[in-house]
């Protein structure tokens, strides 16, 4: 983007967490983000409601059969794309600049090939595209010319600490992801086997949905921005670490050679990062509310509880050995998170149940796509199997 420049966007889940934010962030920018298309699995008077108010052209809906009611509650002259097609057509709308997706799971990485195939910069919100075909998605970015853009919060303030380093890998010594550690980082784990849904979803910090929310209590969500910060920034997992800050106002450092650390600090609001990726490499004043360092009092830093929360340990052990594992490692944890919350195993069953999936996938060196997704597949029928016998 330069200086002057409006940035066309498309939101993929544009009425999940992010996708609210996001639509926030361009009504305070008006001059300088246009949002030219939306995207929602089910919800379409919201999405009717989205449309209507920011005046796009182009919606899609991934659950087709909603499709006819969609079509009623949209104003003339709006061109409804539907089904997991329809997502990718929006993906390649002409007049986007970039394409923000930030739908949870699987569904956004065929979208997230075809904005990149149609020469659309990606803005990333969503794990599951890099975690599953990191080196496939980065390889055709690169072909391509586009930008992967971080939204995580954990990955933009690398990004940002990165900047004028960007290919000198050699620079750096760490990567480091700060956590929150979600409700339950000081809870016995004798007691972590009676943890509910409920007391999961109670996340101390951060206001998300509800998968990535136990994914922070459990620190899945951590292990998967690991493997994704192994694409984003070609650093090899050993470079990866992740730390313990309970306040969530560091969102992530970079150690270099000579041992000097950078961080990115901001308050806790994803419209930060939001709004840098849409609007880099230029910074704009917005409505975004500044820091108080007065008021912070302290912040505070500790070792994550490897023995107790293992996910961190599958996650290394998945994006080490690269290939087909970490599509492993996400697919079998998505079905234990939803078996959790339907009751049906206990908490510290999810990491079992992901770790048992892992042990038994007989792991595809340099998959491509189709290897991918059968293997994402596969694990689903293991972990659902697991959380039957569970």
């Amino acid at each position: 983007m330069t200086k002057g420049q409006k940035r066309k966007v498309v939101v993929l889940g544009s009425t999940g967490s992010i996708g609210l934010s996001t639509l926030r962030v361009a009504g305070n920018l008006p001059e300088e983000i246009e949002i030219v298309g939306l995207a929602a699995c089910t919800s379409t008077r919201q999405l009717a409601e989205q449309a209507r108010a920011t005046g796009v052209k182009n919606v899609a809906i991934y659950e087709e059969s909603k499709a006819t009611e969609l079509h009623q509650l949209l104003p003339a002259g709006v061109k409804i794309h539907s089904g997991p097609e329809g997502l990718s057509e929006l993906a390649q709308l002409a007049e986007a600049d970039v394409v923000l997706i930030a739908i949870v799971g699987t569904a956004g990485l065929q979208p997230a090939l075809a904005a990149i195939k149609a020469g659309k910069d990606l803005a990333v919100a969503s794990k599951e595209i890099l975690v599953m075909a990191g080196e496939i998605i980065t390889k055709k970015a690169r072909e391509k010319g586009v930008r992967i853009l971080p939204v995580d919060s954990e990955h933009n303030a690398i990004f940002q600490c990165l900047e004028g380093h960007h290919g000198r890998n050699e620079d750096v010594s760490r990567l480091i992801l700060t956590a929150s550690g979600g409700p339950f980082r000081e809870t016995p784990a004798a007691a972590l086997r009676e943890v509910t849904p409920q007391q999961a979803l109670k996340h101390p910090t951060w206001d998300m949905g509800p998968k990535i929310t136990i994914d922070s209590a459990t620190l899945f969500n951590k292990g998967l921005e690991m493997i994704e910060a192994r694409w984003l920034f070609g650093i090899e997992m050993g470079r990866i670490e992740a730390i313990i800050h309970p306040q969530s106002i560091i969102h992530s450092m970079v150690e270099f050679c000579d041992g000097s650390v950078l961080a990115q600090l901001s308050q806790t609001d994803m419209g930060f990062p939001i709004q840098y990726a849409l609007t880099y490499p230029q910074r704009v004043k917005g409505a975004l509310k500044p820091l108080d360092f007065a008021a912070l009092a302290k912040l505070e830093f500790s070792a994550p509880r490897l023995d107790d929360f293992p996910a961190l340990t599958l996650a290394r052990k998945a994006g080490s050995i690269g290939g087909t594992l970490p599509a492993v490692f996400n697919a079998a944890n998505e079905v234990a998170v939803d078996a959790f919350q339907a009751g049906a195993i206990r908490f510290p069953q999810i990491w079992e149940c992901v770790a048992n999936v892992m042990e038994q996938h007989l792991t595809v060196v340099s998959p491509d796509l189709d290897e991918i997704l059968k293997a994402d597949c596969d694990a689903r029928h293991f972990a659902k199997k697991y959380c039957e016998l569970a």
